[in-house]
């Protein structure tokens, strides 16, 4: 049995004009916003094996606090350029080269690109990946080169604003 947790990065700062993209921090929300829904993972019963971010510094960010809080070690957070303005191929490369010894793991990304893939994996219908937005699916395979072919079942979407029941 494979888990695949998607999510985007929390929000991210706008106030330094000329700074790339790619060094873009959290803003105040999203260093508040990504502990709390790292938290609420943990609480769903999930046990995270390895994260894997795009490299952009917002996203860095997210994955550690997620890394953090399932007592990953550094070391556990791999980057993929891939995942950096991603299209939804290329997270299916990205997940088909999974470690097949980690059975959960976390993608941490961008959109457009993470809504578009998650709107492909299952019936479940979402058209925004909200900031800190969580998606995840399973599918009863041994590898994660079969994930993207096997029927996947949806077990959540979550994102900070989303009403606690």
């Amino acid at each position: 049995m494979k888990t695949l947790i998607l999510v985007r990065h929390a929000k991210s700062s706008w106030d330094a004009p000329g700074m790339t993209d790619l060094e873009r921090p959290l803003n105040e929300r999203g260093k508040k916003d990504a502990p709390e829904m790292a938290v609420r993972l943990k609480e769903k019963g999930i046990r995270l094996d390895q994260v894997v971010s795009s490299p952009a510094k917002r996203a860095k960010k997210t994955a550690r606090y997620f890394a953090e809080e399932f007592n990953l070690e550094k070391n556990m957070i791999l980057l993929s350029d891939q995942l950096y303005d991603a299209l939804p191929d290329a997270f299916s490369k990205t997940v088909e080269g999974l470690q097949d010894p980690y059975h959960t793991v976390a993608l941490f990304s961008h959109n457009p690109g993470i809504t578009e893939y998650v709107a492909g994996l299952t019936n479940v219908r979402v058209d925004d990946m909200p900031t800190c937005a969580m998606f995840g699916v399973q599918a009863d395979v041994e590898n994660w080169s079969e994930f993207g072919k096997a029927e996947k079942k949806f077990l959540f979407f979550d994102y900070p604003k989303n009403p606690l029941p």
